[in-house]
């Protein structure tokens, strides 16, 4: 799978990962390079899910209300038993990207990055902490079988929840994003506005990502076996207790080949073998976020078999650690050439190997003919809805000129819609205008 690179000017203002090129749909004052996504496996809260039991609430939030019961529509996790007394959730996925090919053939990657600014120097919490971001206690719910998407430009339309039920912030959740300032500094402004409209608008809220081999501070490259594991640990806290109802993390993105964080031996080590500093990174976000599930995300791993392959592999090696993983995700970007027969294929292998259930993460069709972008999409979304593999689905941008990849745009920043969305709201029973 190819797509043109489009080069951004502007100040570089991230930490560059290994094999890939900087790459955006639209200009930005910052890039992000790398390639790829990641992917997980493990324990976590099975089906049914414990009824939440509320929070305390917090300065500028509101009290928590009980929380939803929470599952995961599969089976419990590696580590994990089922909940009792809860009825079944719903599920979610998300990231865009325009990409190079690799020497050894697999899409390039790279996103297009935003910087924050504001916040304030100390993580604060919410429901139970002095928090911006609102909300209270309860357990995040999932829905059964979701269709998300991602914020426009760096902020959430006011139409978004009228179409889509779960979102993934593009660019605001990553670690280079929120403390890219210095270890001391945290710019939580444009997350605060997300997880806030999620919350008012029962939008399933997940994180992309914890752990990237791009778009990382830059003075984690100055990470040792002494420091690395407390800094990782503390971002991860200072995230999961500002959200507290976050259900779902990518909590490694495209692990090597594609991208290698700069402080993966500092965390563990294991590259290309136990893989222990992904096993790591799974634990600790368990630690810090008990009650979401979580994600190893990847792009090519439903396109390519070599892909499903290595992702299976590092899938078993973490699981042999004991990393509570608790699901596998696949971008799937740039597939317009992909039979829906193809791609079920891979997924439905990716899923026996592993035992784990698929998220489609970071999904578009950049075709600027209408009518094949429209065939395209139909000839996935049935086979994604239908696949009991695949648990949801998240677009990569919808508004046209505001997507990572060029033409994969759906609607019209006036509202109006290309035939691809139409069918797809109408297909789920949404609202079409």
């Amino acid at each position: 799978m190819r797509s043109q690179c489009k080069w951004v000017l502007g100040i570089v203002a991230v930490a560059f990962g290994t094999g890939g090129v900087a790459c955006s749909d639209t200009p930005s004052s910052s890039v992000e390079t790398g390639t790829g996504g990641s992917v997980g496996t493990g324990g976590h809260p099975g089906t049914g899910g414990t009824p939440g039991t509320g929070g305390t609430p917090g300065t500028g939030g509101t009290p928590g209300a009980g929380g939803a019961p929470y599952s995961v529509g599969g089976a419990p996790g590696v580590g994990g038993n089922p909940g009792t007394g809860g009825s079944m959730g719903p599920d979610a996925a998300v990231v865009g990207r325009d990409a190079s090919p690799q020497s050894d053939g697999r899409v390039g990657g790279g996103e297009r990055p935003t910087t924050g600014t504001g916040g304030s120097s100390t993580p604060t919490g919410t429901g139970g902490a002095a928090g911006s971001a609102g909300g209270g206690g309860g357990v995040p719910t999932i829905p059964a079988k979701f269709v998300g998407n991602i914020d426009t430009r760096g902020s959430i339309r006011t139409d978004f929840s009228k179409y889509w039920n779960q979102f993934s912030p593009e660019n605001a959740g990553k670690w280079g994003s929120v403390q890219g300032g210095g270890q001391s500094s945290f710019s939580w402004n444009s997350l605060d506005a997300m997880y806030k409209y999620c919350n008012d608008n029962n939008v399933t809220f997940k994180q992309h990502n914890f752990i990237w081999g791009s778009q990382q501070p830059g003075w984690t490259s100055s990470l040792t076996t002494s420091t690395g594991p407390a800094a990782v640990q503390a971002w991860m806290k200072a995230f999961c207790e500002r959200y507290p109802k976050t259900a779902i993390i990518d909590v490694v993105n495209e692990p090597p080949p594609h991208t290698t964080p700069a402080y993966a031996n500092a965390i563990g080590g294991g590259t290309n073998g136990t893989w222990d500093w992904i096993a790591n990174a799974f634990k600790w976000a368990h630690e810090a976020c008990p009650d979401a599930l979580l994600v190893l995300n990847d792009y090519n791993n439903d396109e390519m078999s070599s892909d499903v392959q290595h992702t299976s592999d590092i899938v078993k090696a973490i699981q042999k650690l004991g990393a509570p993983i608790n699901a596998v995700g696949c971008q799937t970007h740039g597939a317009a050439s992909m039979s829906a027969s193809s791609l079920k294929t891979n997924i439905d292998k990716l899923a026996s190997n592993t035992g784990l259930p698929i998220y489609i993460t970071e999904y578009d069709i950049n075709q600027a003919d209408d009518t094949k972008q429209a065939s395209v999409y139909k000839d996935h979304f049935t086979m994604f809805m239908s696949n009991a593999n695949i648990k949801g689905v998240t677009v990569w941008g919808y508004v046209v000129g505001a997507t990572w990849e060029t033409n994969s745009g759906i609607m019209q920043s006036s509202g109006t819609m290309r035939p691809a969305m139409t069918w797809l709201m109408t297909f789920l029973n949404r609202p079409t205008n």
